[in-house]
C-alpha cells in the first residue's frame, strides 16, 4: 500500500475512564503508524481534530494551520499527543499528513447536528436571533476531496479541511429550515438570559452561541483546490437524508 488513512478513534462518548481516549486516539494510532512504516508504506494520514486549538475562538479570531494548540478535554488532548508521536516517525521515505477537521456533516450525521435538525424540524420558534458567531464545518463530500488530494499529491504537513466559509448559528438553522421546508419564527433571547445560560451551561452556550472559526488558506494553497460543494448543497443533502430517517 502507498498510503494508510487512519480514521479509528473515540469521540462524542461519555467515558469515565479518560485513559481509553489515550489508548485509542494516541497509542493505537501510533502503533498503526509504526506498523505502516515497518511495512514500507510511504504516507500515513492521521485524522485529528480542530478541537486541538481549543473549544471556541474569540471575536474576529480565526484558527489556522499554524495556530498554537490549547486542547481542553481528553479527546482533543489525546489527538494532539497522537499527532506528536506519529510525526516523530516521519522521514524522507515515510510522510505524515495530519488532518485537523472541524465538525463533519452530511447524510448519516449524528450527535449535535442531528439534534439541531430535530429542533428545527419540530419547533415553530427558534431562539437564535441576533447571534453573530462563526462556526467552521466541513461537508462530507468536501472532506473526501481534501483527503483525495492529500493522497494523490503525496502531501505531508498539517491540513484543515473546511467549507468555503464559516456559518453563524442562524445561517445554519436557516439553511436547515429551507432544506426541511420549514419556516420557523426566529426570536432574540434577552441578554440577561444568555448570560444566565452561559453561567450554568457554559459548554452548551459556546456550542450554540460561541464561535469556532477556521481559516485554511495554507491548506488550499498547498493542495491547489477549493471545496467543490457549497454549504447549501451539503445541508440539502443532509436534510434530504434526515426526512427519510426522522425518528
Amino acid at each position: 500500500f502507498d498510503s494508510v488513512l487512519h480514521l479509528a478513534g473515540i469521540a462524542h462518548k461519555r467515558i469515565k475512564n479518560e485513559q481509553l481516549y489515550y489508548a485509542i486516539n494516541r497509542d493505537l494510532a501510533f502503533q498503526v503508524a509504526q506498523k505502516a512504516k515497518e511495512s514500507g508504506v510511504k504516507q500515513f494520514i492521521f485524522m485529528s481534530t480542530a478541537k486541538v486549538y481549543g473549544e471556541f475562538s474569540l471575536e474576529n479570531q480565526y484558527f489556522n494551520e499554524e495556530t498554537e494548540c490549547f486542547p481542553k478535554d481528553a479527546y482533543a488532548k489525546s489527538k494532539l499527543e497522537g499527532e506528536s508521536l506519529i510525526r516523530s516517525l516521519e522521514n524522507e521515505q515515510f510522510k505524515v499528513a495530519v488532518v485537523r477537521s472541524p465538525m463533519v456533516y452530511g447524510p448519516g450525521v449524528k450527535a449535535n447536528m442531528y439534534s439541531l435538525m430535530k429542533l428545527v424540524y419540530k419547533l415553530p420558534v427558534l431562539p437564535f436571533g441576533g447571534i453573530q458567531n462563526k462556526r467552521a464545518m466541513v461537508y462530507l463530500g468536501n472532506l473526501n476531496q481534501f483527503l483525495k488530494s492529500i493522497i494523490l499529491q503525496k502531501s505531508s504537513g498539517t491540513f484543515i479541511p473546511a467549507d468555503d466559509h464559516n456559518l453563524s448559528t442562524i445561517e445554519l438553522c436557516t439553511l436547515i429550515a429551507d432544506g426541511l421546508n420549514k419556516k420557523p419564527k426566529v426570536v432574540k433571547l434577552p441578554h440577561i438570559l444568555l448570560r444566565f445560560i452561559e453561567l450554568i451551561k457554559p459548554s452548551f452556550y459556546y456550542k450554540i452561541f460561541g464561535s469556532f472559526a477556521l481559516e485554511n488558506k495554507q491548506t488550499l494553497k498547498i493542495l491547489g483546490i477549493n471545496p467543490p460543494f457549497s454549504s447549501k448543497h451539503g445541508i440539502q443533502e443532509m436534510t434530504t437524508w434526515f426526512t427519510q430517517h426522522i425518528r
